[in-house]
């Protein structure tokens, strides 16, 4: 059985520079579970890896698919399970990381995705509900259809919700094999004080504004990436359209994105509670945190 090293955790934690270290101290390639970084052009707000690092140590899933262009959770799992493969094959370790739970956990537990066309005509019908004002409807609808899925998804992110229904409405759920996970994995989670955590979120976005999230923002629209694609949904790209749009004056833009970032953190613990035993857990704040990493990854690597 493969092995392969996972780093999970809350966005702002520090999962891209353990995995790179990890990458460098034991010989590994790094695949992205980010659902954000799949996008070209997007790399100021996704928080990607630089090019240094990049070219440092191989980085998979990253820059996949263009901002208009439909990249599902089965694209994701299809790319990983090759690099895996790919990684290994080559006598290096994989890592996993990210803090895109669906992402992570379908790699680790093994999902196996149903290939559900869209329905046109249904979401067209959904959409319609959302926007005459039903979108708390629509999340009552799926909380009662699978509320498995609907515990993951945020009742306000009505694109994942009308999707999320429109798979539900089908018949068809996600599953999970009646087998063994496919890897040998190692979990390590980061974790931090929610109040330290929050100020480095907030610090790193004042850094995305310096490094030129706006310009990056621009620069999307005029090559043409409409403001309502998905891509352009996700935290600190709504927001700086809207500034752009004279919609939010650049501090409320600035507060807004640090909000949904903190909430975004709140959400991503329920994917990876810290109750769960898989995951070891590491406290950032801890002295000696990442030579006890080392410390853990060494000992996965020699001894299982």
């Amino acid at each position: 059985m493969e092995k392969l090293v996972a780093i999970i955790g809350p966005t702002g934690v520090g999962k891209s520079g353990t995995a790179l270290r990890i990458a460098e101290q034991f010989g590994g390639e790094i695949i992205s579970a980010d659902s954000r970084q799949v996008y070209r052009f997007m790399d100021i707000g996704t928080a990607k890896p630089t090019p240094h690092e990049q070219e440092t140590v191989p980085h998979y899933a990253i820059d996949a698919a263009d901002p208009d262009e439909v990249f599902s959770l089965a694209d994701f799992i299809d790319i990983a399970h090759e690099k895996i493969e790919e990684i290994s094959l080559k006598g290096k370790i994989p890592l996993l990381a990210g803090g895109t739970g669906q992402y992570a956990w379908a790699i680790l537990e093994g999902w196996e995705i149903p290939r559900v066309e869209p329905d046109i005509q249904l979401r067209k019908k959904l959409e319609a509900r959302a926007a005459s004002g039903e979108g708390q409807a629509l999340y009552n609808e799926l909380e009662e259809l699978n509320p498995k899925a609907a515990a993951r998804i945020d009742y306000r992110n009505t694109r994942r919700v009308i999707r999320a229904l429109e798979i539900a409405l089908t018949g068809t759920v996600f599953t999970k094999p009646k087998k063994q996970p496919r890897y040998n994995s190692l979990i390590i989670g980061l974790t931090a004080p929610r109040s330290f955590l929050y100020g480095l979120i907030d610090t790193r976005v004042e850094q995305m504004i310096e490094n030129g999230l706006i310009e990056e923002v621009k620069s999307l629209l005029e090559m043409g990436y409409a403001p309502d694609l998905p891509s352009m949904s996700g935290i600190g790209y709504r927001q700086i359209i809207s500034y752009l749009q004279d919609n939010l004056s650049l501090a409320d833009a600035v507060s807004s994105i640090k909000n949904e970032s903190h909430r975004l953190v709140r959400m991503q613990y329920n994917w990876f509670s810290l109750q769960d035993t898989r995951i070891k857990w590491f406290d950032i704040t801890e002295p000696e945190y990442q030579d006890t990493i080392t410390a853990t990854v060494k000992g996965f690597i020699c001894n299982s």
